[in-house]
């Protein structure tokens, strides 16, 4: 297989990015990791180039993959034959919010019968 070109637009800190960032090391995959926080203009062709403005988002030889976690994106390049299936753990959660995101377990909502 080629190495293909790969622009990851993520989050420093995000779950979802991590994700991202743990599928393209566990193939060994070189990828362009743009952050679109602390850089507008990687945020607004992000936006630009994907018409949404969720993230993280993934272009793979110009093929943009928007709003993609790392298990939806191990999916992706298995299927479109970018990699060939391997069953080593990430070594992380593919699937995970941004820590902002998450529910802590003391707001859980406590229903009593």
């Amino acid at each position: 297989m080629s190495t293909p070109k790969i622009i990851a637009y993520l989050k420093p800190t995000c779950g979802w990015s991590q994700g991202v960032r743990a599928v393209f090391a566990k193939y060994k995959l070189p990828y362009e990791d743009k952050d679109i926080i602390n850089d507008p203009e990687n945020r607004a062709e992000m936006i630009a180039k994907s018409g949404q403005p969720l993230s993280p988002c993934v272009e793979i030889d110009g093929k943009m993959l928007a709003d993609i976690s790392g298990e939806e994106l191990e999916a992706w390049m298995v299927d479109n034959g970018v990699v060939s299936k391997d069953a080593t753990d990430a070594g992380v959660p593919l699937n995970q919010p941004c820590a902002h995101e998450m529910i802590p377990p003391s707001a859980a909502v406590k229903i009593n019968f």
